[in-house]
Formats: structure tokens, sequence, C-alpha cells
């Protein structure tokens, strides 16, 4: 969020890449492609420590962390597509990702009320949880298409709304 902010808003860069045959798709493509692959080197370098633990199994993990690394970077996107300044980061990070962390990351869902479950379930993390914890303890996994399709709408319907907010905002 903050790098892409900061190459759009502060530095110009976005302003001089347009100037070449890229449109503005692509830069925002660009831009979620280079934040999910940061994700994913993150989560490789978890995944091979769990690993020597004796913690994860790898073939299965590879399969969620580039879907879930676009899921949250689309969703970050439109977010930086929104925001006026750095401070507008924090709304992010303490509404939106801060209650994330009831998705089952750090105990079960099945402990919350029954409307917080709900509203658990149509977060991103859940399903995230749902495929790589599965993943890395070698259990089979429960409804892993419904999980992955819902990771995929989180990364193609943030990057469609995003492209459109900085089409607007880049033309003013």
């Amino acid at each position: 969020m903050y790098s892409g902010f900061s190459r759009m808003h502060v530095q110009r860069t976005w302003e001089a890449i347009m100037h070449t045959p890229l449109t503005l798709g692509d830069i925002v493509l660009g831009e979620i492609v280079w934040a999910a692959s940061k994700s994913v080197l993150s989560g490789v370098a978890i995944m091979i420590v769990a690993g020597v633990l004796g913690y994860a199994s790898f073939p299965s993990m590879l399969i969620a962390l580039p879907v879930t690394g676009l899921a949250f970077a689309s969703t970050a996107m439109v977010i930086t597509a929104l925001a006026p300044s750095y401070d507008f980061f924090m709304f992010y990070q303490t509404l939106a990702l801060t209650p994330m962390l009831l998705s089952g990351v750090f105990f079960p869902v099945t402990q919350l009320p029954e409307i917080a479950r709900h509203v658990t379930q149509t977060l991103p993390l859940y399903h995230a949880v749902e495929l790589i914890r599965p993943a890395m303890l070698a259990r089979p996994l429960d409804a892993p298409a419904l999980h992955v399709g819902v990771l995929i709408a989180y990364s193609v319907v943030p990057f469609l709304l995003c492209a459109w907010l900085f089409r607007r905002r880049m033309m003013k």
C-alpha cells in the first residue's frame, strides 16, 4: 500500500510510466502482482521454517500462497486508490485488517458467536486459513474449490474496482 501510494502520489512514477505504451491497467496489475509476489516470498520463508521444524507439508501449500497474496494485494490497492494521504492507511489497518484476526488464525471460528462467525466467513483471511492450515498439517482440505473461488473473487473484483478508481483519480 505505502510503496504503491508513494510511486503514484509522491514520486509520480506512474505518470512517467504512462508515457510509455503501458496503460494504467498494466501499472495497477503490476503493482498488485509485485505486492502478491512479496507476500508469496514471505509465505515460502515461513513454510520453509515450519517444514524444517516438521510442521508443514510442502506440496499442498503451493496452491494457497499465490491466491491469498493476490486477494490481499488487490484489496489493498483499492484502499491505495482512495487514499488522499499516508494517514488514510491507518483506517484500513485498524478497521479492516485487525478484525480479520478473528478469522481462525489464533483460535477456532467455532468459538465465536453465530453472527460473528457468519461475518468472519465472508472475509478473505478465513478462506486463506481454511486452505493453509490443513495444508500445513497434511490434512484433507474441506471445500477447497469454494475457498480458492472466494479468494479469486477477492482478487478480481477489487482489481476491476481499483483500475476504475485509479483511472478516475489519474485523469483529474
